[in-house]
């Protein structure tokens, strides 16, 4: 499995990336109840490894080359998506995988894969976290949405691999759980972190995210977006297609 760097080093290169701009609860932590309404840098987003352009692509040009699409909700199920799995068969389940990798203080792993301890920040709200129960693990782009967006195509097997990408370090985010149940299955249009200062970033992952997985943006989306990265001049965006 492709292993995700931890927050720690994240943190790091997002500082250098992008200095001007400012503008298991297992199932239950992830569950994102069908909405109808809405760190002071960002990185290089997407896959370690980098993206199609060395160095990653300006914001702007990264949304350009989002697929166009019309969203399609009809047929919708969240068990769609099998998540939450032991993908490499090492005992930890995605969202354990996640926690592990993302925590600025480790946890200790106990029998099969419980953790206990570990410190967590969680970017959307900037809250520091000391509880693994008290933290989602955040689909960068909603289950739902990636539904809409093309995922409705899918094979079973594809829809898997998307809800547990651990091949890209943003696809999956630990958040507060506050925050990602405000979140629901909402895109740019409604719904931005509380966070002013994590927009950037935001709209990185948000963006890469839909690149890897050819996901599309309908009008809207593609107008929030761009809002953003008028305000993300030294923003960039990697990616690597998921396979």
């Amino acid at each position: 499995m492709n292993r995700r760097r931890t927050l720690s080093i994240a943190t790091a290169l997002l500082a250098v990336s992008l200095a001007g701009c400012n503008p298991q609860l297992a199932d239950e932590g992830d569950a994102k109840p069908s909405a109808t309404t809405s760190p002071a840098s960002a990185a290089p987003s997407g896959a370690a490894g980098g993206g199609p352009v060395e160095g990653g692509l300006p914001l702007s040009d990264a949304i350009a080359k989002l697929p166009e699409g019309v969203e399609k909700r009809d047929g919708y199920e969240r068990d769609s998506f099998r998540h939450w799995v032991d993908e490499d068969g090492d005992g930890c389940q995605t969202r354990a995988e996640v926690l592990i990798e993302e925590a600025t203080t480790k946890p200790e792993q106990g029998e099969r894969c419980a953790l206990t301890g570990g410190v967590w920040v969680s970017y959307y709200d900037e809250v520091e976290v000391t509880e693994a129960k008290k933290l989602d693990i955040d689909h960068m782009i909603p289950l739902a949405e990636a539904w809409d967006s093309g995922a409705y195509r899918w094979t079973a097997e594809r829809r898997e691999a998307y809800a547990n990408d651990l091949g890209a370090e943003r696809s999956l985010v630990a958040v507060t759980a506050k925050t990602n149940r405000s979140k629901s299955d909402r895109d740019p249009v409604n719904w931005l972190p509380p966070t002013e200062a994590a927009h950037c970033l935001y709209a990185a992952d948000w963006t890469a995210t839909k690149l890897r997985w050819e996901l599309s943006a309908d009008a809207k989306e593609r107008a929030a977006l761009v809002k953003l990265a008028d305000a993300c001049p030294d923003t960039t965006v990697q990616y690597k297609l998921a396979r």
